[in-house]
């Protein structure tokens, strides 16, 4: 199975976006010049405006193969590339009458960027920057001589494209910046709830540690009392059977208890044999009769082609006996078992003819101690749901539209085959 995709950090994806903006902002820039030089009405110091738009660009390429990097972006180098804008932003401003220019408003464009995504300390250094630029322009800018005609268009043109201009990047940098806010949030929210799934697992699995070391002893007790029994009472053919059910049932329970010693030792030195998904149904199902010998089930594989191949862990193998369980004791006549699979996943569907799944307790479902039965300690299906999440696959309950409750378990094809 693939690694998950490694999620971009925030700085990263907004570098990303900065680098489109600037890309966009050039553009215009580039456009505006340009058609100030065709139409040849406005005196502009044209060289110094090229090599400026020249460096604008070069940083952009620059900054777009510095994306492809391994390395971290910062909130400094984010901040250093803000900067880079502010700086590029009023030497062009510079060379097209200072303050005056309608574009001075960009300026609130990378400061909007900065308060939405940078420190306070960072945010307020470039706002620094900003002011100081401003105020330098104010006294001091490259002289432009406007005919007196066209002036008054020409800068109600400008404030017009510059209004239209600052108002669309910052509207796309902020919803993006948003949705990016909410999907970290959902992420958050996904990683506590997995962390407190992690608590509960951590806090069963000492218990059944315990539990299972206990249990050796009594075990082997009834092992050998039961034994006696048997020679005791050879000439009582009834009692002879029940003895030999019960002496079959222990001698289950003491080989699960081994099968958890080995499964440790198997998992520590990660000697978990490859197969495909049929041979470990069929094997897993096998044993789930020994233990079920009063359930009754139709097995079907409908899966087209050549079976996936996987490598099942040892918890994987029981969560499945689990959900075998569980609809067992809700009905252990007539379980429909189908094994399927297509390009992506292996899906296993078990449906049950019990009484379904009451919707008022449908969400509590799938929760550590939670049960519907008058036995069990609920730790079935959240512990199936544990170990399949883990391998990336789900566990789906359905209440089935001919009446009985239908499992899914989907798992990703090929799971741990190299």
């Amino acid at each position: 199975m693939q690694a998950p995709v490694q999620l971009l950090s925030a700085s990263l994806q907004n570098l990303g976006r900065l680098v489109l903006i600037r890309l966009l902002v050039l553009a215009a820039q580039a456009g505006s010049v340009g058609f100030a030089w065709w139409s040849d009405r406005l005196p502009l110091p044209w060289t110094e405006l090229g090599i400026t738009l020249g460096v604008s660009g070069l940083l952009s390429i620059f900054t777009a193969l510095r994306l492809r990097a391994s390395w971290p972006v910062t909130e400094l180098e984010y901040a250093v590339q803000l900067g880079c804008d502010l700086v590029i932003h009023s030497v062009l401003l510079y060379y097209t009458g200072g303050s005056s220019n309608p574009f001075v408003s960009y300026y609130l464009v990378p400061l909007t960027i900065a308060a939405a995504t940078l420190p306070w300390l960072h945010t307020l250094t470039l706002a620094g920057l900003a002011l100081a630029s401003y105020t330098l322009l104010l006294v001091w800018s490259h002289p432009l001589d406007l005919p007196a005609g066209p002036q008054e268009s020409l800068l109600v043109y400008g404030m017009w494209l510059s209004f239209a201009l600052a108002a669309a990047l910052v509207t796309f940098f902020v919803a993006k910046m948003a949705e990016e806010l909410r999907r970290q949030e959902q992420l958050r929210a996904q990683r506590r709830e997995e962390g407190m799934r992690d608590q509960q697992l951590l806090a069963v699995a000492t218990q059944a540690a315990g539990a299972a070391h206990e249990l050796g002893t009594p075990l082997s007790t009834m092992s050998v009392l039961l034994k006696e029994l048997r020679q005791e009472n050879r000439d009582q053919p009834a009692l002879q059977e029940d003895l030999a059910l019960l002496q079959e049932q222990v001698k289950l329970c003491k080989e699960t208890l081994q099968q958890l010693v080995r499964a440790a030792e198997a998992e520590r030195r990660q000697s978990v044999s490859e197969q495909t998904a049929r041979e470990w149904l069929e094997a897993v199902l096998q044993r789930w009769h020994l233990m079920r010998p009063e359930a009754t089930y139709r097995y079907q594989c409908v899966g087209v082609g050549t079976p996936p191949r996987l490598m099942p862990p040892t918890d994987l193998s029981q969560a499945l006996l689990n959900l075998l369980n569980n609809a067992a004791d809700a009905c252990p006549d007539q379980l429909d078992i189908r094994l399927d699979w297509d390009a992506r996943e292996i899906c296993l569907s078990i449906r049950d003819h019990g009484v379904g799944v009451p919707l008022a307790i449908a969400e509590q479902l799938g929760k550590p101690f939670f049960t519907t039965k008058g036995k069990g300690f609920g730790l079935g299906l959240f512990l199936s749901q544990a170990s399949v999440t883990r391998v990336g696959g789900t566990v789906k309950l359905y209440n089935h539209e001919e009446g009985g409750t239908l499992t899914e378990l989907r798992l990703p094809r090929n799971y741990g085959v190299a």
